[in-house]
């Protein structure tokens, strides 16, 4: 992971999926720690388990 954003935090919402979970990954891919936020907690779990796995670090938390 680069880092570009190391230090930040980013709060994504819709990160389940789509261009919400394409978006967490390239923050936390550009060092940005991520809150993910939705409705479906076992797709953010699988985000998180993506971004986790690559060395970055992932807050679930689901939302409605």
């Amino acid at each position: 992971m680069t880092e570009k954003l190391a230090g930040t935090v980013a709060l994504v919402t819709g990160a389940s999926s789509g261009i919400g979970a394409a978006t967490a990954l390239a923050l936390a891919a550009a060092g940005a720690s991520v809150t993910l936020a939705a409705r479906r907690a076992d797709r953010l779990s699988e985000i998180a388990e993506k971004i986790t796995s690559a060395g970055g670090q992932a807050l679930v938390h689901e939302t409605d």
